[in-house]
């Protein structure tokens, strides 16, 4: 898919009321520099990723703290995660605030233009150029303390062309 793009949508963090609401680092980091890098999480570092997810003050060391281990990017500044099998580096394409029925902004849909993947050579099918989801075991952040699994995929024919 051309360009490959990427979207989430991080929420605000919350002071002593919801209008006492800020930009979360990641945001807050992805507006200064304009770049930033999207990690698929698998179930083998779920604990570290969890562990980033804490409202930490501004500048605290999120990979000390977590324990990641931060490699340099090649195309963007900020640092990928080292245990992650998939690492996206990305340019920012656009920001849209999120508005509740009174205008608050309750998050921000960030969008992003991949420059640069990388691929563990552990979760790649070099034939045919996939990740092998069985081996990449990937967990999504759902919101919360909630996080989900995906278990398989199956293709399914459109309408209108055979599967190939």
């Amino acid at each position: 898919h051309n360009p490959p793009t990427v979207c989430f949508s991080p929420c605000r963090n919350r002071g002593g009321n919801e209008r006492d609401g800020y930009d979360k680092d990641t945001l807050r980091n992805i507006k200064e520099t304009k770049q930033f890098v999207v990690h698929i999480i698998s179930n083998w570092y779920v604990d570290v990723a969890n562990h980033t997810c804490g409202n930490y003050v501004y500048g605290d060391d999120e990979f000390k703290l977590s324990g990641a281990t931060p490699v340099p990017s090649i195309k963007v500044k900020p640092p990928r995660v080292k245990e992650a099998a998939i690492q996206m580096e990305c340019q920012l394409v656009d920001l849209h605030e999120i508005k509740d029925e009174t205008g608050l902004v309750k998050a921000t849909m960030v969008i992003g233009r991949v420059v640069l993947f990388h691929v563990h050579d552990a979760v790649l099918d070099k034939e045919s150029t996939t990740v092998m989801l069985d081996k990449l075991q990937p967990i999504s952040r759902m919101g919360g303390n909630t996080y989900g699994q995906s278990f398989g995929c199956f293709d399914l024919p459109r309408p209108d062309r055979s599967l190939k």
